[in-house]
């Protein structure tokens, strides 16, 4: 049997900022808190085939583009739609070097993590 990935570790300055942001975008819920660490899945929790996203406090600021990111697609919308409720919920469009006919949206989160909106719709 090979491995897969469970969790996700992102460090960030504020845990519950970033955990109510990612569970807004994702549907998710905070599923566990331990000592600031705050972890989020999705509603059957860990384990599953979604991996859990667990925030980790930092104090140091996120001074580079990341060498990992995580890419979302819409389930329940178009990407035009899913791109302005993700800006509603305070994503910022970032340009990382990519072209500009691309077909998808690179944003950043509050704390500046970079992520990708993608076209196609999940079911």
């Amino acid at each position: 049997m090979a491995s897969r990935i469970s969790e996700l570790v992102i460090d960030c300055l504020d845990p519950q900022r970033l955990a109510d942001f990612w569970c807004e975008v994702l549907g998710f819920r905070v599923l566990d808190e331990e000592d600031g660490y705050i972890e989020i899945g999705p509603e059957e929790g860990f384990g599953g085939l979604q991996p859990t996203l667990i925030f980790s406090p930092t104090t140091e600021p996120k001074s580079t583009k990341l060498r990992l990111h995580i890419d979302i697609n819409p389930t329940d919308r178009d990407q035009a739609a899913e791109l302005e409720r993700l800006l509603a919920l305070g994503a910022r469009p970032v340009d990382v070097g990519q072209p500009p006919e691309a077909s998808w949206h690179v944003l950043a989160d509050p704390e500046g993590n970079e992520f990708c909106l993608l076209r196609h719709r999940l079911t």
